[in-house]
C-alpha cells in the first residue's frame, strides 16, 4: 500500500538544494509526482506530492527534516483518491501599473464567487517603454459548477478598471 504526502520546502536558496530532496524521497522508494518550485528574493520555497510505500513513510519523514537546510513540513494528501467536485477550468491573466491591493482586490472577487484559486504566480517587472513597475499576473482557477462566468467577468473588469489594470479570464487550455 502507498501513502500520498505533500512536502513543504523553505531557507536560502543554493545549488542541490532540488536534487537533495529527490535523492530522499528515491532513497525511501518514494515517486515524485508533482511539484511547485521557485526562487523568491534569496529564498527557496516549494511543495512537493510524492508517493512512498506505507512501510517506508516513517523513514521519509525522519530523514526529511534535516535535507539541505531547509525548514521541511510533511502532511497526509487528504485528497488523494478522492474525486474532486465538477468544476470549470478558467485561466486569469492580469498585468498592469503596480499598486498595493491589485493581489487582494481579484482575489476577494473570486472568493466571493466561490472560485477556488488552484494556481497563481506574480510578478514585477519593469515595463517596456517607460521602465515604470509593471505587475503580472497568471493564476489557474476552478469555477464551481453553476457559477456565473459572464457575471465573474464583468465583476473582474469593473475591478480592472479601478485599479488600472488589464484582466483576462479564458478557457484552460490543456
Amino acid at each position: 500500500m502507498k501513502t500520498s504526502l505533500v512536502i513543504t520546502l523553505v531557507g536560502p536558496d543554493r545549488t542541490g538544494l532540488v536534487e537533495a530532496v529527490a535523492r530522499v524521497v528515491a532513497e525511501h522508494g518514494g515517486n515524485w509526482l508533482e511539484s511547485r518550485l521557485c526562487r523568491l528574493g534569496g529564498e527557496f520555497a516549494g511543495i512537493v506530492r510524492v508517493e512512498v510505500p506505507a512501510d517506508r513513510q516513517a523513514g521519509l519523514l525522519a530523514a526529511l527534516p534535516g535535507t539541505a537546510g531547509l525548514q521541511v513540513t510533511v502532511q497526509a494528501d487528504a485528497a488523494s483518491g478522492v474525486a474532486g467536485k465538477a468544476e470549470i477550468r478558467r485561466r486569469l491573466e492580469v498585468v498592469g501599473s503596480d499598486r498595493p491591493g491589485i493581489v487582494r482586490d481579484i482575489t476577494s472577487a473570486l472568493a466571493r464567487a466561490g472560485v477556488n484559486v488552484e494556481e497563481f504566480a506574480s510578478e514585477i517587472v519593469s515595463a517596456p517603454m517607460s521602465g515604470e513597475p509593471l505587475f503580472q499576473a497568471s493564476a489557474r482557477l476552478g469555477l464551481p459548477a453553476g457559477c456565473d462566468v459572464a457575471a465573474l467577468k464583468a465583476e473582474l473588469e469593473k475591478i480592472a478598471a479601478d485599479l488600472l489594470v488589464e484582466v483576462a479570464l479564458a478557457e484552460e487550455v490543456r
